[in-house]
Formats: C-alpha cells, structure tokens, sequence
C-alpha cells in the first residue's frame, strides 16, 4: 500500500481497541442507524447470487448482513489491518468467511486488480479519504447495479467541526484528517458514468445515498 499521511493515519486511528469497541456495539446491538437504513433499501431489490464490494469495508457489517440476505460474495477492501483481522474473526464466528474475501490497501491505488461487483459500498468512507474524485470515480466504475454510500453532509457545522478536529489531529500529531466533501460534486461524479439517486436519507451528521446504475 502506498504510505500517504492520510493512510499512517488510518492505520494509526482505526487500531485495534476501536475495532473492537465497534465490534461489541456490532454484537450486542446490531448495525448502526444509519447503516440500517441503506441496508433495509438494498433489500427490497432482488440481491440473490449478486457479489458485493464493500471498500472500507471495517469490522464486515456490511458484508455480513448484505451475505445474509441473498448475497453471493463479498470482497472487503480496508487500509487497517486491525480492522482486516477483526473482520475476518468475526465472519468466521458467524460461518461465512468462505464467502468474504478480505484486501489490504488504499483503493484508489488497488482498484485496477479488483473485479467488478453487482453493489458497491463506501460506509464512512468518502469522509477518510483526501482525494475524494479519485475514490468516487474509482470506485463508480466497479459498480455494476447499485452504489450506495454513507457520508457527511455538507453543512457549515461539518466544516467548522472537521477545521475543529483537524487541528486536533495535527497538535497530536496524527496524520489522519476527516473531510466533508460537497454533496453535490459527489453526486455529480456518479451522474456522468451512468448512476441515479434512488434513495436518499439525513440525519443530524449523516446522509445514506443508494444510486442505480441507469446508463453507460
């Protein structure tokens, strides 16, 4: 994997002990909010037999839940190895690692070697990357029906709190910086390779987006 700063800093951020405190929410109260609401509208279109490219994939609850409920295959594409190896205990203790397929990396740099997937996901994604065209773009080309992703939305106050935690980070001298890209230049990367907005949902940080793919 290339050693950009934004990449020590995942490294240096997503360790061990937050994988596991997200673990144990994941165990004791199943996905996040927002997360159940882009799970709840991937599963009302027929996912039997599709694969699944879960980048950023974290501790697998994506890919567990997507592989529970009809989905063929799951390849998971993180630049933390504690989250890598939680994620790949947690899919054995649930009986499906022989259906997840775990990579090491950044994407943007890995995404020639990946296959194309019938769904890709970016969960809390978008808002950990600096070169945020690079991953949209990317990671849109690799979609074959659907695209779904969970991101902040574009508010004053996000800005105000990312300036807020970058200075933070830097005083504590991690690399790691947490981004709020415009809503509409995101959108408007997937508009020009063929997606639509299909589903749409706010809440107080978060917005879930889920696009199909209509066009080439």
């Amino acid at each position: 994997m290339s050693c950009c700063k934004q990449c020590q800093g995942i490294e240096q951020t997503f360790d061990d002990n937050l994988a596991l405190d997200e673990l144990k929410d994941y165990q004791e109260k199943g996905p996040d909010e927002t997360t159940v609401w882009l799970l709840e509208r991937l599963k009302e279109e027929n996912l039997e037999s599709n694969t699944l490219l879960d980048i950023g994939g974290g501790i697998g609850t994506i890919q567990l839940e997507l592989l529970q409920a009809g989905v063929k295959h799951a390849t998971s594409v993180d630049a933390s190895t504690a989250y890598i190896k939680t994620a790949r205990e947690e899919a054995e203790r649930q009986g499906l690692e022989e259906r997840i397929t775990h990579q090491y990396g950044d994407f943007v740099d890995i995404a020639p070697e990946l296959e194309q997937a019938d769904i890709v996901t970016l969960e809390r994604v978008i808002c950990c990357y600096h070169d945020m065209p690079a991953l949209v773009s990317k990671s849109a080309q690799l979609a074959k029906r659907y695209y779904g992703a969970i991101y902040p939305r574009d508010t004053w106050w996000l800005r105000i709190a990312q300036r807020i935690g970058g200075f933070f980070l830097w005083a504590s001298r991690n690399p790691f910086r947490f981004f709020v890209h415009p809503t509409k230049e995101v959108e408007g990367i997937l508009q020009s390779q063929g997606f639509k907005r299909i589903f749409h949902r706010q809440g107080f940080i978060w917005q879930v987006a889920l696009f199909e793919k209509t066009g080439p």
